[in-house]
């Protein structure tokens, strides 16, 4: 598929996410020269032809009282990995699960998942609740809570209009 010069537009109007408006796809067709059923239907097309491949959301937990953030390491075995990693991402406080190599010596961790949380202890028990309810409660783990916070945003991708989204 070959993107237009509308196309690029349009991805560079969205990559700094979508304003907060009743209507945003009709305010970034604004800026950009569409209507809000082009700007529509031009993701639609770029969705189905795999130049988009998902359109996400960054949240910004601390502004919304999650201040106990923390990325859980588990060292699991290799053969189940992928299906304990399938349980976890089902719980609702688990925002990110992945598989990286260990490290070894000194980094035998395979499987990582974000944990967020009001309180350090809330986010304590909910890593318990992952180990118990997934059979995994002598796998070596570590909790690892955030001690700062670095900029949340999607990729960029081209230079483009700054349409704002409120954060």
């Amino acid at each position: 598929m070959e993107l237009t010069s509308t196309d690029r537009a349009l991805v560079a109007a969205i990559q700094n996410g979508l304003p907060l408006t009743p209507r945003p796809y009709a305010d970034i067709g604004q800026c950009i020269g569409l209507g809000e059923e082009e700007v529509i239907s031009a993701l639609r097309r770029m969705l189905d032809g795999g130049i988009i491949k998902r359109l996400g959301i960054v949240v910004r937990h601390h502004e919304l009282g999650y201040r106990a953030n923390a990325m859980v390491v588990w060292d699991l075995p290799d053969d189940g990995i992928d299906e304990i990693g399938r349980r976890f991402s089902g719980f609702d406080f688990v925002t990110l699960c992945y598989r990286r190599p260990r490290r070894p010596p000194r980094w035998p961790y395979n499987l990582f998942c974000m944990v967020h949380g009001r309180e350090r202890p809330a986010v304590l028990a909910q890593v318990d609740r992952l180990a118990q309810s997934c059979g995994v409660t002598d796998a070596p783990r570590e909790v690892l809570f955030s001690t700062r916070r670095f900029k949340q945003r999607g990729p960029v991708y081209a230079p483009g209009p700054a349409i704002e989204a409120v954060s």
